[in-house]
C-alpha cells in the first residue's frame, strides 16, 4: 500500500490541499523574513511559496496581501488557487483587472484580505489616489524579471516601500535575468535584499523534476520560397545602397543586424535635427527597409500564407489617406509586386507545416501522447497553423486580447475556457502565441514545439517549462536553414547557457550579491540623510530626483505671511529687476504672475479699486491653503511617465478622470493639452482630430488653456516648413488664446505641471474643477459650477454663497447688501453679481 503524501498543516492553510515539499517550506521561511527574490524552475510551485508567505503574514501581522501577475489569465489562475488553498472566505480574495470599474476597485480594496491584480490596474489606482498600500503587509511580484524600465512593477514597488507601515516584498521568477547585472537591476527596482536560488540539481528539487530533451530540427526552404526571399532581398539591397550614398551606412547586405539598423536610424535623426533634407529622405528609405525585412521574415520562418496576409495589410495601408511614401513605394515596386504574385500562387505548404504535422502524429499517435503545445511568434501563423492542424488533430488557438487587422483577439473568459478544455482533454493541440509563455498553469504536455526559435533565454526557458513537470518531456525547435532562425537560435542558446551559469554562480554568491544590495540601500539612505541634513542646516539642498524641482528654503516658505506676494518690494533685486524666486510656484501673485492692485479679496479682478472690507490689502498667497495641490490627469495620458512622476512628488495629489477636455487640469481656469513634437506635427499634417479643435474645446470651459509641446527637434523632425510651424504656434496664441509652453521631456513636463498647479492653487487660491468631464456631476457640483461661473466668482466664493443662502436661486436673487454678508464677497463682487443677474440680455 502506497504511503499517504504528507500535506501542509499551518494557520490559514486549508487541510489536505498543499503537498508538503521541503524546498518550498525552506524558501517560504526565508521569504517571510526579508524582501526576497525567489528563483525556482518553472513548474515547481512558486505560487505555493508566495501563498505560504501570505498566509503567515496575514495570520501574524494582519492587513492585506497583494499578488501581482502580468496577464489576466494568470491573475485568474492565481485567484482560483488562493481561494482553494487559503482558509479565508472566497469573497475576501478579490480580482482586480481592467474589467472591474475603478470605483468598485477602490471600495473592494479596503475590505479585501487578498488582492490579485494585474500591475497596470494597481498602478492606475495608485496614480489616481484611489487606493493606499499602507496596510499591505505582503506583496508578491510574479514573473518579476519584468521589473525593468517603465514596467508597472517598478513604480508599484517604489510606492509600496514608501507607503506600507510593515512591508514585505517577494519576487518570483524561473528566469530573473540573463546576467548578474540584470538580476541586480530587478532586485533594486523591487527593493529586494535577499536572494534564494534552487535549481534542478538541488536534491530537494530533483525528485520533482524530469529530464527534458531538446531537439533542433533544421528545415530547408523550397525553391519558390527562396525566389520570393531573394526578390525582396534585391529591393532591400537597393534601398541600403541609397542609404550608403547618403553617408549613413557602409553596408548593403540585406541580412544586416537589428543593431546596425538602429545605428543608421541614429545617424538619420542627426541629419533631421540639423534640418537636412537627406535625413527625411533616408528615414523614408529606412522605413521601407524595415517593412521588407519583416516580409522576408514571414517568408523564411513563418509561412507563405502569413506573408500574403502581411502583403495585403501593406496594400491597404498604401491605399489609405495620408499613407507614407514608404508604403506606397513598397507596394508599387515591380520586384515586390512579382514577389506578391509568386506568394499568392504558391500552392504548397511551408516545410515547417509538414514537419509540425509529422511531429504531432509521432507524439500523439505512435507514442500515445495526450497533449502538445505549439508556440509561434506570429498571430498570422498561429491562425493559419490552427486551421491546418485541425484537419488532422483536435486543435485550438490561444492568442492575446487585442484585435489586429483581420484577426480577433480572445477575451479573458475565452482564454480561460480554452485552457479549461485543454486541461480536461477536450482537444489535444494548443497553438499559442507568447501569451501562454509565462506562468500559466497549462497542463503537463508531452511535447512543446517551437515553430521558430525565440531570441531571448528568458522566453525559451518559460516555454520549455510547459513540459517535464511530472514525467519526462520533449522540446523540439524548428529552424529554417540560412535564415534569421539561425541567429535567434544561437543567441538564445548562448544566453540560456550563460543564465544557468549565472544562477549557479548566483547561488554560490548570494552572500556577495546580498551585500551589494545592502550597500546600495545604505548609500541611498546616506544620500537622503545628507540632503535632509543640509536642508535642516539651512545650507544648499541636494537636487532631488524629481525633474529639477527646487524646494523653497524655510524663510521662503513663510514669506507670504508678512510680505507682498507679487514681484514687488523686497522681491526686486538691487537693479530693480523682479526676483526669480517670485515665479517658483508658491510666490506668484495675480493671474499673470504679478500683483494686481485691482484684485478683490477673493482673488478676482476688480473695477479699479479693492473692496471696502479688504482694507486695501492684497490677498496673501497660500494663507490658509492646504499644502497639497491636486492635478487631474486624463486616463489616456498614462502611457507617459508624467502622472507616475507627479504622484510620487511630495505635496502633489493626482486624480484620474476620463476628461472630455484636455490632458491635465490644474485649476478651475487652467487646462493643459500636452503634445509631443511628433504629435504636434501629426496634427498639423492631418491627424484624426486637430490640435486647434482640442484647444477650442478647452477654451469653452477654461479661461486659460495651455499647450505644452514636449521634446526637441520641432523644426527638424519632419519635412514641415518652419513657417508653417510658426504659423500654427501664432494661431494657438492669437486666435485661440492659448499659452504655448515648450518642455524638454516628460520630466520637464511634470515639473512644469507642478509649478502651474502650485501657482494656481496656492498662490492664486483657486480650486480644481474638471469642466467638461464625461461623467455626470453631482447636484452640489452642478450648483457650485453655476454660481462659480457668475461674474468670475470662482469655486471658493461659490461654496461660501451656497452655504450662506442655501440654494442657487436664493444666492442669485439676493441684493447687494445681503451678498456682502458672505465671507469673501465685497462691494465690487456684489455689484458685479447683481449686474450679471439683473441686466437685460443684449447679444450685441
Amino acid at each position: 500500500m502506497a504511503a499517504t503524501q504528507a500535506t501542509i498543516d499551518r494557520p490559514l492553510i486549508e487541510d489536505g490541499v498543499l503537498e508538503e515539499r521541503r524546498y518550498q517550506l525552506e524558501l517560504a521561511e526565508s521569504a517571510a523574513s526579508a524582501h526576497t527574490l525567489v528563483c525556482l524552475p518553472t513548474g515547481l510551485g512558486k505560487t505555493t511559496i508566495s501563498l505560504l508567505v501570505t498566509a503567515r503574514r496575514l495570520h501574524q501581522v494582519g492587513g492585506t496581501a497583494l499578488l501581482l501577475a502580468p496577464t489576466k489569465p494568470l491573475v485568474s489562475q492565481h485567484a482560483d488557487f488562493y481561494r482553494e488553498a487559503l482558509a479565508i472566505p472566497d469573497e475576501e480574495i478579490v480580482v482586480f483587472t481592467g474589467e472591474v470599474r475603478p470605483e468598485d476597485r477602490a471600495e473592494l480594496f479596503g475590505d479585501a484580505r487578498v488582492v490579485v491584480a494585474t500591475p497596470q490596474v494597481v498602478e492606475n489606482d495608485l496614480v489616481g489616489n484611489r487606493i493606499s498600500l499602507a496596510d499591505v503587509t505582503h506583496v508578491t511580484f510574479d514573473e518579476c524579471h519584468r521589473a525593468t524600465g517603465d514596467y508597472a512593477y517598478t513604480y508599484i514597488a517604489e510606492r509600496y516601500h514608501e507607503q506600507a507601515d510593515d512591508p514585505l516584498a517577494t519576487g518570483m521568477s524561473a528566469s530573473p535575468g540573463d546576467d548578474e547585472e540584470s538580476i541586480l537591476e530587478v532586485c533594486e527596482n523591487l527593493g529586494l535584499r535577499e536572494v534564494e536560488v534552487m535549481t534542478d540539481e538541488d536534491s530537494d528539487v530533483a525528485e520533482y523534476t524530469h529530464r527534458t530533451d531538446v531537439d533542433w530540427k533544421r528545415i530547408e526552404l523550397p525553391e519558390p520560397v527562396v525566389e520570393i526571399r531573394d526578390a525582396l532581398h534585391e529591393v532591400i539591397q537597393e534601398r541600403l545602397t541609397e542609404l550608403k550614398e547618403l553617408g549613413v551606412t557602409g553596408k548593403t547586405q540585406p541580412d544586416m543586424s537589428e543593431r546596425e539598423i538602429h545605428e543608421i536610424q541614429g545617424k538619420l535623426q542627426e541629419l533631421m535635427n540639423n534640418d537636412q533634407s537627406e535625413g527625411y529622405q533616408g528615414m523614408s528609405l529606412l522605413a521601407e527597409v524595415r517593412k521588407l525585412r519583416t516580409a522576408v521574415t514571414y517568408a523564411e520562418t513563418q509561412s507563405v500564407e502569413s506573408l500574403c496576409r502581411y502583403f495585403e495589410r501593406q496594400r491597404n495601408a498604401a491605399r489609405a489617406s495620408g499613407s507614407s511614401k514608404a508604403s506606397q513605394r513598397l507596394v508599387s515596386d515591380p520586384r515586390v509586386r512579382e514577389a506578391m504574385r509568386k506568394a499568392e500562387n504558391f500552392d504548397d505548404l511551408h516545410p515547417k507545416f509538414r514537419r509540425t504535422r509529422m511531429l504531432l502524429a509521432e507524439t500523439l499517435g505512435i507514442e500515445d501522447g495526450e497533449r502538445v503545445i505549439v508556440f509561434t511568434e506570429s498571430r498570422d501563423t498561429a491562425e493559419t497553423l490552427t486551421d491546418f492542424l485541425s484537419e488532422h488533430f483536435a486543435t485550438e488557438k490561444f492568442v492575446g486580447q487585442s484585435d489586429t487587422e483581420g484577426s480577433d483577439g480572445m477575451t479573458q473568459n475565452e482564454q480561460q475556457a480554452t485552457l479549461d478544455r485543454f486541461r480536461a482533454g477536450e482537444f489535444e493541440v494548443l497553438v499559442s502565441t507568447s501569451v501562454a509563455e509565462e506562468g500559466l498553469d497549462v497542463p503537463e504536455v508531452d511535447l512543446v514545439l517551437f515553430y521558430e526559435p525565440v531570441p531571448t533565454a528568458i522566453r525559451a526557458i518559460q516555454r520549455k517549462g510547459r513540459t517535464g513537470r511530472q514525467t519526462e518531456g520533449r522540446v523540439v525547435v524548428l529552424i529554417a536553414e540560412d535564415t534569421r532562425d539561425e541567429a535567434y537560435f544561437w543567441k538564445a542558446r548562448q544566453d540560456e547557457k550563460r543564465m544557468y551559469q549565472e544562477l549557479e554562480s548566483l547561488k554560490s554568491m548570494t552572500g556577495e550579491i546580498e551585500a551589494e544590495l545592502s550597500q546600495a540601500s545604505v548609500e541611498e539612505f546616506e544620500t537622503a540623510g545628507e540632503s535632509d541634513a543640509n536642508a535642516a542646516d539651512g545650507g544648499e539642498t541636494t537636487p532631488a530626483d524629481d525633474g529639477g524641482r527646487d524646494e523653497p528654503s524655510s524663510d521662503e516658505a513663510t514669506r507670504g505671511e508678512s510680505e507682498p506676494t507679487g514681484p514687488t518690494g523686497d522681491d526686486q533685486g538691487a537693479d530693480g529687476q523682479t526676483g526669480l524666486d517670485a515665479f517658483a510656484g508658491g510666490e506668484a501673485g495675480g493671474d499673470d504672475g504679478s500683483t494686481d492692485p485691482n484684485r478683490t479679496d477673493d482673488g478676482e479682478a476688480g473695477s479699479g479699486r479693492t473692496d471696502d472690507d479688504s482694507d486695501g490689502a492684497v490677498a496673501e498667497a497660500g494663507s490658509g491653503i492646504d499644502e497639497t495641490v491636486e492635478i487631474v490627469v486624463d486616463q489616456r495620458e498614462l502611457d507617459a511617465t508624467i502622472a507616475r512622476d507627479l504622484s510620487k512628488r511630495e505635496g502633489i495629489e493626482t486624480r484620474l478622470e476620463t476628461l472630455a477636455v484636455g490632458d491635465y487640469v490644474v485649476s478651475d481656469r487652467v487646462v493643459v493639452e500636452r503634445k509631443t513634437v511628433s504629435d504636434f506635427l501629426d496634427t498639423l499634417t492631418g491627424g484624426d482630430r486637430s490640435l486647434f479643435e482640442q484647444v477650442k474645446d478647452g477654451a469653452r470651459y477654461y479661461d486659460r488653456p495651455v499647450v505644452i509641446i514636449e521634446g526637441d527637434g520641432l523644426y527638424g523632425e519632419r519635412n514641415v516648413h518652419p513657417n508653417a510651424i510658426r504659423g500654427a504656434l501664432a494661431s494657438l496664441a492669437v486666435d485661440f488664446g492659448a499659452s504655448v509652453v515648450r518642455t524638454d521631456d516628460e520630466d520637464d513636463t511634470a515639473a512644469m505641471l507642478e509649478v502651474l498647479a502650485t501657482r494656481e492653487q496656492e498662490a492664486a487660491d483657486r480650486a480644481v474643477s474638471a469642466h467638461g468631464e464625461k461623467q455626470a456631476k453631482t447636484l452640489p457640483e452642478q450648483q457650485e459650477y453655476v454660481v462659480a461661473s457668475i461674474a468670475d466668482v470662482g469655486p471658493v466664493t461659490a461654496q461660501s454663497l451656497l452655504a450662506h443662502f442655501g440654494s442657487v436661486e436664493a444666492a442669485l436673487t439676493a441684493d447687494s447688501d445681503e451678498l456682502q454678508d458672505v465671507e469673501g464677497v465685497g462691494e465690487v463682487t456684489a455689484e458685479r453679481i447683481r449686474e450679471v443677474v439683473a441686466s437685460e440680455y443684449d447679444p450685441r
